[in-house]
């Protein structure tokens, strides 16, 4: 094949990719690259009813000092939420009013929390500073992941419900 031919190949196997891409996220479909839940295509469902406990969601996170910081440090993805974030699945393990103790382990109402240790560093040895904790306040979610190294409000601390796309349902996932 002719240099020609091979760039004409790659052009047009790219303009496909971009296309599928672009048409998946027109409908509610994204692709999930972090370890926080299974690796795969993912799809938003718009909620019929309010969030609750247990529920696992996309949602947007605000663009705040905190979170342009964990963007930095390579915690989170850039994408089209505001401040360039990507979506994050998260399963909300509070909601308003409940009150959240960050010690050890993260406690819901007095109940542990699974798989939630707090860490005090990264990785990469860097400092993490744990949410004081505190009631949740109205309308705003605290979310959660079993990953352990998950950068969720362990950390960051509760998130505005504003930033809620849907729910996240698996599509085509798989466990590395």
């Amino acid at each position: 094949m002719t240099r020609r031919g091979i760039f004409l190949f790659l052009a047009g196997a790219s303009g496909v990719i971009a296309g599928l891409a672009a048409f998946a996220s027109m409908g509610g479909y994204r692709l999930n690259l972090t370890p926080s839940e299974p690796l795969g295509l993912w799809r938003i469902l718009a909620l019929q009813r309010p969030v609750e406990t247990g529920d696992l969601v996309f949602i947007c996170p605000p663009a705040t000092a905190s979170f342009e910081e964990a963007l930095r440090r390579g915690y989170l993805r850039r994408g089209l939420c505001a401040g360039g974030f990507a979506p994050l699945i998260k399963t909300v393990a509070a909601l308003p009013g409940q009150h959240v103790e960050i010690g050890a382990n993260v406690t819901v109402d007095g109940r542990p929390l699974p798989s939630s240790i707090v860490r005090q560093s990264d990785g990469e040895g860097r400092a993490l500073r744990p949410y004081t904790g505190g009631v949740v306040p109205p309308k705003n979610l605290f979310l959660h992941s079993s990953f352990a190294s998950s950068y969720d409000s362990r950390y960051f601390g509760p998130v505005p419900d504003t930033g809620l796309l849907g729910l996240a349902r698996p599509v085509l996932t798989f466990d590395p």
